[in-house]
């Protein structure tokens, strides 16, 4: 086959052969294909879009262009994936608790991502946590606790990393066909029998109106199942950060007193119990979700969930003791002080990537890629939408490593916070289940 051909097409608006997007996905992996080639087409995908098979295609070439896992285990292997958000810990919580109710959980996460932050840097703010463990030590994790987050190495989908490395540096990365490919590429490379995605919208979310939200959640549901794997889709809000806190440290620490049960936050209480039910209903380890969310609160309850987060830290390194004494080992920013209300009212809208912004300026998150992280800095106990507060209240508390830094966040944090004379309705946390 010749590639330019192949682009010649897809730029035309012809419908592509399953051998034809396989034999460019093998050639993106290999190095055969160029970086001019994939630009061009990656840019024709970007105007013409895929058909579900051709997606289907496209992901199954990129999955198979390197090393794919194979697990031989006595439960469903299965995970969760979102889009990103300010304020999104749900994967340290969720994977223990569907481990302590059957289901095994090798997740493979990422680091963070504009102004939203990345699950591989919360868990490098634990000390000796390795994130990028050998595959030996992955699997040993996974068999003995049920459930290892690491980060995705270099023999998973080699595909896909280079496919988006082009496509983030020639504006086609908001196309909802490969943005399907490459989320799915991993993660099905990670050999899962089921998997629930957790597809953000609002204006913390990378596809902020609902309708592009919906889209993207059909097109991974109808991809990863024509696939073989099972997938259901959440849309959930990210109209303001879902935990109370945001930043590295602090997001830790508040998964550690959810798994403690200890926590006060009803809104991800929602989005963490709802994802975890769809994917033990999904994997069948669960009739239905009513039964699904009383196995998940038992496990809670008893403390089976903390302990093998416990193990799960302790197996890729970090501290044995981290449940019982995460505040002793989480690293804290020096300085912390509130960011006072100035009027009065009703908290009617957030702009939540600019809340996030103020954690990236505040260095808990990269404005380049080689940039380090600050795992102490962030953002903490936030006031909600729909909430009353008066004048000198606090909106929130900054966690800032010196005077500049903290004024600085506390400007945009204030600039993001819009107040009514009136009190706004209630908006649902979780939107639609898509399956």
């Amino acid at each position: 086959m010749i590639p330019q051909e192949i682009i010649r097409r897809k730029r035309d608006g012809e419908t592509l052969s399953k051998d034809e997007i396989l034999f460019f996905s093998e050639g993106i992996g290999s190095g055969v294909i160029s970086e001019g080639q994939i630009a061009a087409f990656a840019m024709a995908v970007y105007f013409n879009g895929m058909t579900l098979d051709e997606r289907v295609a496209l992901t199954e070439g990129m999955r198979d262009s390197g090393q794919t896992l194979e697990w031989a285990f006595d439960g469903p292997v299965i995970d969760k994936h979102s889009t990103g958000g300010v304020g999104d810990n749900v994967s340290l919580m969720l994977g223990p608790l569907v481990a302590a109710c059957g289901g095994y959980v090798p997740m493979i996460s990422g680091r963070g991502l504009g102004h939203t932050g990345g699950t591989l840097d919360k868990l490098d703010s634990i000390p000796g946590y390795q994130s990028m463990p050998g595959n030996k030590l992955f699997r040993e994790v996974v068999s003995s606790c049920g459930v290892a987050i690491i980060g995705q190495t270099a023999d998973l989908a080699p595909a896909d990393k280079r496919f988006y490395a082009t496509r983030d540096i020639t504006a086609t990365v908001e196309s909802i066909d490969l943005i399907t490919a490459s989320i799915l590429s991993k993660k099905l490379a990670a050999g899962l029998d089921a998997l629930v995605m957790d597809v953000k919208t609002g204006s913390g979310a990378f596809m902020q109106e609902y309708e592009n939200s919906r889209n993207l959640a059909q097109s991974i549901v109808g991809v990863a199942n024509g696939a073989g794997v099972k997938t259901s889709a959440l849309i959930t809000d990210m109209n303001e950060p879902l935990a109370a806190s945001a930043g590295n440290a602090l997001e830790v620490h508040e998964a550690v007193q959810f798994l403690r049960g200890e926590n006060e936050c009803h809104r991800l209480e929602s989005v963490v119990m709802s994802l975890s039910a769809e994917l033990l209903v999904i994997s069948d380890l669960a009739p239905d979700r009513e039964k699904a969310k009383m196995d998940l609160k038992k496990a809670l309850d008893s403390g089976k969930a903390a302990e093998i987060f416990g193990k799960m830290v302790y197996g890729l390194g970090g501290p044995a003791d981290l449940i019982e004494r995460a505040s002793e080992y989480l690293p804290l920013a020096p300085i912390k002080r509130e960011i006072l209300a100035q009027k009065s009212g009703w908290i009617s809208q957030m702009d939540t990537r600019e809340i996030g912004m103020a954690i990236v300026e505040l260095g808990g998150g990269r404005m380049r890629a080689e940039d380090p992280i600050d795992h102490g800095v962030g953002l903490s106990q936030f006031v909600e939408l729909g909430d009353r507060v008066e004048k000198g209240q606090p909106l929130c508390f900054v966690h800032a490593q010196n005077e500049d830094g903290l004024q600085r966040a506390s400007q945009r944090v204030q600039q993001a916070i819009t107040f009514s004379d009136h009190q706004i309705g209630g908006q649902p946390v979780v939107y639609e289940v898509i399956g």
